[in-house]
């Protein structure tokens, strides 16, 4: 993957220089002389680095932003060489790239005020606020009449932040915002003309980059610079532009990262950074390209100062430094990235930008001007070609996806039509003679597939034959770059497989492993007891502090925690043992978001991977109900040729083979799918879900609600405001929802707190909440796990304290706290039913998912299994439906009748009578 190897460097940039170029002299000794000049002997140094290809820290990268003469000459020759190599490594020596490509400025409207642009006005100098649908599929036909295969939409950011004119008009054409606008007219532009749409609609959210994936192989957006005070200070060329906080634009990148969608990005120089914020630019796109392999090219661009801007009398970037950027951010990216660079922004240096190591002249259009740079017009891409072949290379057109992006998870099936129609099978550039032509965005009939594939018996088999391998067959690529995570994660590289818990006496509480963690504090035994005292008083005022004392009770201390916590437990949910007879359907696990904790999830070409029918869906509905069950739970993998609409279709199916079977199904990333690959709002695909049988929603995706662990966790799942979002949003309408926490694994008592207290927070805004689950992490087939960055889950004290502080905190909220069987063992819940929960969860039928990380508890249990846990503890047990409620005699009888199981699951146990 584009993922940059060979930049191992020693260093990422330390920090924002906060003052001018002077400064970098300050602490630099030998490196800079009398006025901030690099000294000769540091431009020696650091160009024998470059020659010898070691890497490149961000104070040499600086000292060689500096080359000038005969040292520029050296470093574009070291820069040289290395692109040559990373070319003749991908299969295409000597051959430079570009995109034929038009541009379709589809709003000028911006909330930015960015010193340096004429591209965005305001609304009294525009005839139209918007390109109306005519206009753009105009252009884009005539692009594809003269052979351009990509259509750049570019657009000012969130206009209807600003300018009330823009929200009228979006108002007025049934458009919820400009980015639904974007949406819809890149599947016209597809449909209608074939051209491959690349997206500039600036800062985007995760929940953006899921809604526009689907409608655009490629997206980008300039970082420009990482140089906060450019966007602090007043009189900088960023000053009240809230979409150019380098924090913000940052976390733009990391989001298409998590999200698989391949993105270009770079920086503009010569907007007032110094040579040292400049490096540290190219270092921080350097550090997200490696964790998440995703960004396909980088721009290094030049300023040029325009009329009637605030920077009008800036003087240009000059050419010298543009080239010594170029190489410099060659030779920290490393030979496998791809660098481009403005053709019409180079004067008549093609050949010294050449010699400097692009290896792409960006998007030329023989139709439309460059409407960001109108003053400086594309160079034919005849003449393009010639200047290029003097300097002995050959120009190739490429697509707005780069070849090694070709493939998922990286390219939506919805686009795999449009894409390899104009694709060279050989080489992933654009195909000689390819002509776009319109094909349907989504498949005319949509739907679930009709057919089963894969190993659809996983269900069962999983507790005879097991699975066929520890890790899927993409490890080493799907998740990142493990080395970037464990860097993320704080603990230090490690050699697969060995265990960072190994550190750590057994039973000791998790150590801080994430950036900024919230440090695990020393807790005294008098601390404890305090916390147990006030527990007793009071539950609802413990402090974060006592509750993280509590989290390290032991010994006589749990005993005391767990006693206090069954009395809370006796006093909200009386004596019994509740649990559901339920089946849960796992329709497919085919899924490439990158949770790293996951190991369930497949490629759909591993042997362990399957999709289930709808009629297979339907019929284990009809078996679990024939056994008893009053629920069925629904989630699966996020499958990428899984229409938004499936979900709906998979709940009508169950409701038509048997209606008074309870529908409790997708997870809060599901509905984010299904949301997005539907174009509705989050909102009305709930209102949908709920219309096609859904009453409620499994609260799993929460791991942890704070990003800082998310982000280590997993590559691509919804942050925790989206999680809030959907959960929050279907309380709204009724669809009550469990709540989960999976802990032990790179979290800290700290997070587990932080998270009790965010779900309690929900709970008292909505009452939507049904039960509170808790899920310690399974570690042994765990992708993180293997790859040495998270320890082998809970402890079994950890576990009891977990359980009873759960119940302390969310007292008066929550009634009911599950443990899993699955997960914990018999044994395991006999302690925490003991220690303030009071539900064991469900029959469950065919659990896969915990199976497949390694639990081995067994995909069931009968209801005689359940409450031969129950049993020793003296406590009754009680069927209830999915909302704690009754279960109606005749469910109870047939429940007892199969014990809970349905035959086909049993491995050849007997059926028991109701009596047994």
């Amino acid at each position: 993957m584009s993922d940059f190897p060979g930049d191992s460097g020693n260093s990422e940039a330390e920090g924002p220089n906060e003052g001018k170029e002077t400064s970098e002299a300050q602490g630099a000794a030998g490196v800079y002389g009398a006025g901030g000049a690099v000294t000769a002997s540091a431009m020696r140094r650091a160009l024998a680095r470059a020659r010898d290809g070691k890497p490149l820290d961000a104070a040499e990268a600086t000292v060689l932003l500096h080359a000038r003469g005969e040292d520029l000459r050296t470093l574009l020759g070291y820069a040289g060489r290395t692109r040559d190599a990373g070319l003749a490594a991908a299969g295409r020596p000597d051959v430079i790239t570009y995109s034929r490509k038009v541009f379709i400025p589809l709003t000028r409207l911006c909330r930015d005020r960015c010193g340096y642009c004429t591209f965005a006005t305001v609304p009294h100098r525009l005839e139209s606020l918007y390109l109306e649908p005519d206009e753009v599929l105009a252009i884009a036909r005539r692009g594809a009449e003269m052979g351009c295969k990509e259509a750049l939409f570019t657009l000012g950011d969130q206009p209807e932040q600003r300018w009330h004119q823009a929200r009228d008009w979006l108002d007025a054409h049934g458009y919820d915002d400009t980015l639904s606008y974007v949406r819809a007219m890149a599947i016209r532009v597809l449909e209608e003309t074939g051209l491959l749409p690349h997206l500039n609609p600036g800062v985007l959210s995760w929940q953006d980059f899921q809604r526009l994936k689907p409608v655009a192989p490629s997206m980008g957006m300039m970082l420009e610079t990482t140089a906060t005070r450019l966007f602090t200070e007043k009189g900088g060329p960023h000053f009240g532009s809230p979409d150019k906080d380098p924090a913000v634009r940052l976390r733009v990148l990391e989001d298409a990262g998590r999200s698989s969608v391949p993105f270009t990005t770079g920086i503009l120089i010569g907007i007032g950074e110094t040579r040292a914020e400049r490096a540290e630019s190219v270092f921080a796109i350097r550090k997200i390209a490696r964790e998440y392999h995703g960004i396909q090219e980088v721009i290094v661009q030049n300023f040029r100062a325009k009329p009637d801007t605030k920077m009008r009398g800036t003087p240009d970037a000059e050419l010298d430094d543009l080239a010594a950027t170029i190489a410099v951010t060659r030779l920290v990216l490393g030979a496998k990235a791809r660098i481009q660079a403005p053709p019409n922004l180079v004067g008549e240096q093609y050949d010294l930008i050449l010699r400097a190591g692009i290896d792409d002249w960006g998007g030329v259009s023989p139709l439309t001007p460059d409407h960001v740079n109108p003053e400086r017009p594309w160079p034919a891409i005849d003449e393009l070609a010639e200047r290029t072949a003097r300097a002995g290379f050959t120009l190739r057109e490429r697509l707005t996806i780069y070849p090694p992006y070709l493939r998922e998870p990286w390219l939506d099936p919805r686009l795999a039509a449009h894409v390899s129609a104009l694709a060279d099978p050989a080489t992933g550039l654009a195909a000689d003679g390819a002509v776009p032509r319109g094909l349907p965005w989504q498949e005319p009939d949509g739907g679930w597939g009709q057919e089963e594939t894969g190993r659809t018996d996983l269900h069962v088999s999983i507790d005879t034959t097991g699975r066929t391998h520890d890790r899927r067959a993409d490890f080493a690529e799907v998740y990142g770059d493990w080395d970037e995570i464990a860097e993320r994660s704080g603990v230090r590289a490690p050699g697969h497989r060995s265990s960072p818990a190994a550190a750590a006496a057994p039973g000791a509480p998790a150590a801080a492993a994430v950036p900024g963690a919230r440090e695990v504090p020393a807790v005294l035994s008098g601390d404890v007891a305090a916390a147990l005292r006030q527990a007793e008083r009071d539950p609802a005022r413990l402090t974060d502090a006592q509750a993280i004392a509590l989290l390290s009770a032991d010994g006589a201390d749990l005993e005391a925690l767990a006693g206090i916590a069954d009395a809370l437990r006796r006093e909200a949910a009386g004596d019994d043992v509740t649990y559901v007879v339920t089946r849960n359907i796992n329709f497919t696990n085919v899924c490439y978001t990158g949770c790293r904790f996951c190991a369930f999830a497949q490629r759909r070409t591993d042997a362990d991977a399957y999709t289930l029918s709808l009629q297979q869906i339907g019929d284990r509905a009809a078996e679990a109900w024939d056994a008893g069950a009053t629920e069925v739970c629904m989630q699966g993998g996020i499958h990428p040729d899984l229409p938004g609409t499936a979900y709906f279709e998979i709940a009508s199916e169950v409701k038509r083979r048997r209606p008074d079977l309870h529908v409790h199904a997708f997870s809060p990333m599901e509905v984010v799918n299904g949301a997005s690959r539907t174009g509705l709002p989050i909102r009305e695909w709930l209102v949908r879900a709920k219309e096609a049988g859904v009453s409620s929603l499994p609260g799993t995706a929460a791991e942890i609600l704070d990003d800082d662990v998310r982000w280590v966790l997993t590559k691509g799942k919804l942050p925790a405001s989206v999680w809030i979002e959907v959960i929050t949003t279907a309380h709204q309408l009724g669809l009550p929802t469990s709540a989960t926490m999976m802990y032990g694994h790179v979290d800290t008592p700290a997070h587990w707190v932080g998270h009790l207290r965010v779900i309690r927070s929900i709970q008292e805004r909505t009452g939507g909440f049904t039960e509170f689950v808790l899920l310690p992490f399974i570690h042994e087939n765990a992708p993180i796990y293997l790859a040495g960055l998270a320890r082998s889950g809970p402890t079994r004290r950890e576990n009891r304290a977990v359980h009873a502080v759960s119940r302390l905190l969310l007292h008066g909220a929550i009634g009911s706290i599950q443990c899993s069987w699955v997960k914990l063992g018999d044994e395991g819940c006999r302690d925490v039913l003991r220690g303030g929960v009071n539900d064991l969860g469900g029959t469950l039928m065919e659990e896969t998912i915990s199976r497949m990380a390694g639990a081995d508890h067994g995909s069931y249990k009968t209801i005689s299994q359940l409450r031969a846990i129950a049993e020793p503890l003296g406590r009754p047990m009680r069927q209830r439906t999915t909302t704690y409620g009754e279960v109606p005699e005749e469910r109870r009888a047939a429940a007892a009748a199969s014990d809970g199981v349905c035959a086909s699951v049993r491995s050849g146990l007997p059926l028991l009578t109701a009596s047994g």
